[in-house]
């Protein structure tokens, strides 16, 4: 485990983000070709994972750019402080992770056709190796301040996130 682990940590930066986001991409294009959804039950459930994918992946622009002492002119994504409220109390990886993982599943659960999991599957194990990734970037820009974090905040369950959360907040 440790080889692999190894592994992924030296691969390019953006090596898997090249892979799993034309898969993502193919999954939005099938919903398209191919929506024919055999159960509605499904379906709703997969507009409410697509929804909340969408939530995951738009919030952070708002807060990383308010918070994360982003420099004047720049991207959110240059931040130079680690945030640890709001969204970021709940889980570590919202956009890439919560949001791509969300919207995998939820594209599949609308599409509901073997080509859809064909390409989500391995675009969520893709996303999960590339939040590995993140974290040792993390790691190396925050230090132990990050590593703490990763003790108190879930990478992506922001089900598990938000139990963490409100229990830190009824004990402190």
């Amino acid at each position: 485990m440790k080889r692999f682990r190894k592994f992924i940590y030296n691969l390019h930066p953006y090596l898997l983000c090249c892979i799993w986001t034309p898969l993502l991409i193919a999954q939005i294009v099938l919903l398209f070709v191919l929506h024919q959804p055999v159960n509605e039950a499904l379906q709703w459930v997969g507009y409410i994972v697509w929804w909340l994918s969408a939530f995951f992946g738009w919030a952070p622009i708002f807060i990383l750019g308010r918070k994360g002492g982003v420099p004047k002119g720049k991207s959110y994504v240059h931040t130079t402080a680690l945030v640890e409220t709001g969204l970021y109390a709940i889980v570590r990886h919202p956009q890439m992770g919560t949001a791509g993982l969300l919207m995998c599943l939820g594209l599949m659960l609308l599409t509901q056709h073997w080509s859809s999991v064909a390409l989500g599957i391995p675009a969520m194990v893709l996303i999960y190796l590339d939040l590995l990734k993140e974290d040792q970037r993390c790691i190396q820009k925050f230090g132990d301040a990050y590593r703490q974090y990763m003790q108190r905040v879930p990478q992506v369950n922001f089900v598990a996130g938000f139990v963490r959360l409100l229990v830190r907040r009824t004990a402190g």
